[in-house]
């Protein structure tokens, strides 16, 4: 399956706005533009990265808590982290 130039822009707006990254949202808002996707509907493509954004910081918020509740001891089974150090 392929998708379609529309299709792929409106995610890609989604997805910008999902990982805070400004500069490929004002690409991709200018490229659905182009593409003839209306203002409606890039801001809803918009809302939806908005609410996948706030659900992802609501259970990193969840996860912190309880790493506080138990004083930073992370019980998963190894300490190899996640590569950001």
């Amino acid at each position: 399956m392929t998708f379609d130039k529309r299709t792929v822009k409106l995610i890609a707006l989604g997805a910008s706005v999902a990982v805070n990254c400004h500069p490929c949202l004002q690409f991709h808002v200018n490229e659905a533009l182009e593409v003839g996707i209306t203002e409606p509907e890039i801001n809803e493509a918009i809302q939806v990265g908005r609410t996948v954004r706030k659900g992802a910081a609501y259970k990193m918020d969840q996860f912190v808590s309880n790493l506080m509740d138990d004083k930073l001891i992370v019980s998963h089974g190894g300490d190899e982290g996640c590569g950001c150090r």
